[in-house]
C-alpha cells in the first residue's frame, strides 16, 4: 500500500529542489552509505537527509527514525502530514511533508525509499532521482546470513525482490556496493555533489 499526502502538502509552493530517493534490498548497506553522506555534508544548508517515521520503537536495530504507534501513524497519514507513506513488512512509513518546504527552497533531500513505494515517491515529487544500490547475489547472502535475522528461505526470497528491476520511466543511478563501503560511499557523494552544483 502506498499513498502520497494530500490536503496542506498539496498546497505548497512547487519544487525546485531534487529529491534523491535510495534504495535497495535489505541488507545492501544503503543506512551506512547515505550515514557516510551525511557526515560528509554535515552543517550545509542546502542539503537535509530526512528522518523516516516509523511505526517501529525507538530502540530497534536498524536506521534513526522517528517511533510512533500505528495509531497515530494512521491518523497522521490521514492529516496530510506525510509527503508520502507506505506500508511493508508489516510497518509503516512516511516521509514529512514539510520536505516540500525544502524543495521549494531548491535544497536536495535525500530519504531511505523503498522500492515498492517508487510510484507514490514519483507522483508526490516532480524532480526525482532513483539511487539503487546492489550488490552480487554472493555478497548480499553472505552479509544476510551474517545478521541472523532471516531463515535460508526468507534470505532466497530477498535475493529474488533483488533481481527485480525498477519502473523503466523513472530516473534511476545505480551504486555497486559488493566491495569496499568508501568507495560506494564516495560515489553516493560525487554524485549529490553533481546535483547541488547543478541547483
Amino acid at each position: 500500500m502506498t499513498q502520497a499526502a494530500t490536503g496542506i502538502a498539496a498546497e505548497r509552493d512547487p519544487a525546485r529542489g531534487t529529491v534523491i530517493a535510495v534504495v535497495g534490498p535489505s541488507g545492501v548497506g544503503k543506512d551506512s552509505l547515505m550515514d557516510l553522506a551525511r557526515k560528509h555534508f554535515s552543517g550545509r544548508a542546502d542539503i537535509r537527509f530526512v528522518r523516516r517515521m516509523i511505526t517501529r520503537p525507538k530502540d530497534s536495530v536498524g536506521e534513526d527514525h522517528d517511533a510512533v504507534t500505528a495509531e497515530a501513524f494512521e491518523a497522521l497519514t490521514r492529516s496530510g502530514a506525510f509527503a508520502v507513506s507506505w506500508k511493508a513488512h508489516g510497518l509503516g512509513y512516511g516521509i514529512p511533508a514539510d520536505v516540500h518546504d525544502d524543495l521549494a527552497a531548491g535544497r536536495v533531500v535525500i530519504v531511505n525509499g523503498s522500492r515498492s513505494a517508487l510510484d507514490a515517491f514519483s507522483a508526490a515529487f516532480p524532480r526525482l532521482l532513483v539511487v539503487n544500490i546492489t550488490a552480487r547475489p554472493d555478497v548480499l547472502a553472505k552479509r544476510l546470513t551474517a545478521r541472523g535475522r532471516e531463515t535460508a528461505a526468507d534470505i532466497e526470497a530477498r535475493l529474488k525482490r533483488s533481481s527485480e528491476p525498477l519502473p523503466p520511466q523513472l530516473d534511476t543511478v545505480s551504486i555497486d556496493n559488493s566491495g569496499e563501503l568508501e568507495a560506494a560511499g564516495k560515489e553516493l557523494v560525487r554524485l549529490i555533489e553533481s546535483l547541488l552544483s547543478k541547483d
